[in-house]
């Protein structure tokens, strides 16, 4: 009998994400990418490696992308997060997670989302109804955007200009409360499950986007990526805050 996607990617990121906990136990050595906060690590591409070739052996028609390089084409792409959250990851912080997403010409087709520190693992697609460690998750129900929580994210160099913080300050100064946790993935499989109301945040990489926006959209929920002034917004929730996040993205100010 085939296995489902939604089978593959469970597997693929709980793989991934036991190598990557094994390896930081270990001890690693840190890289700097772009910045002091953009890092990386052995364990991010030792993760990475293993999901390109388990994808190789199992969806070898499949093209995929992974965040520290891995590429191939295909009709169907595999975007791969090996560690999402590395920053946490490397400083003691638990809140990471290795995350990926299957996406078709029609856009979202399934993903997952495995939480090690918490033994967490979410699966969810267009044909499969999202599930927490395999238990089914209730359907997101609207709320005003006034009564949730938004999970979102502003890269300090980005806070001097004015027109950005502007935009961010619309949907984040109409929400209940704001955290910043640091990784997208994470935040998703918690939008999913109702630990946090909305997920808002510009700059992401699709590895970032596919993989959790499944699982919401699997538990009934919205989602949108808005263009604007230059940036790209990306928001996922119940369908009202959602709604109610985009009105206010694109309302006009001084």
């Amino acid at each position: 009998m085939p296995v489902a996607d939604s089978d593959v990617a469970a597997s693929l990121v709980k793989e991934a994400g036991t190598l990557a906990a094994t390896m930081l136990a270990e001890g690693l050595d840190t890289h700097y990418k772009t910045s002091i906060s953009d890092v990386v690590s052995a364990a991010d591409h030792a993760a990475e490696e293993l999901v390109v070739r388990r994808l190789a052996e199992w969806r070898p028609d499949d093209g995929l992308v992974g965040e520290e390089g891995a590429s191939r084409s295909g009709k169907r792409t595999w975007y791969i997060d090996p560690v999402d959250g590395t920053y946490n990851f490397l400083s003691g912080l638990p809140y990471w997670c290795s995350a990926v997403g299957l996406t078709d010409e029609s856009g979202s087709l399934a993903g997952a989302v495995y939480y090690p520190a918490r033994d967490e693992l979410w699966v969810g697609g267009r044909d499969r109804p999202t599930t927490l460690n395999g238990v089914p998750l209730a359907r997101l129900t609207d709320r005003p955007l006034a009564e949730v929580s938004v999970s979102s994210y502003f890269h300090p160099p980005r806070m001097s200009d004015e027109q950005q913080l502007a935009d961010w300050r619309s949907v984040v100064g109409k929400a209940a409360t704001v955290r910043v946790l640091g990784s997208a993935s994470v935040d998703l499989g918690g939008v999913a499950t109702g630990r946090i109301g909305l997920f808002f945040q510009s700059g992401l990489g699709p590895w970032d986007w596919w993989p959790g926006v499944a699982l919401v959209l699997a538990v009934g929920g919205a989602a949108e990526i808005v263009e604007l002034h230059g940036s790209t917004y990306y928001i996922a929730g119940n369908t009202q805050s959602v709604s109610e996040a985009v009105t206010a993205l694109r309302q006009p100010r001084p």
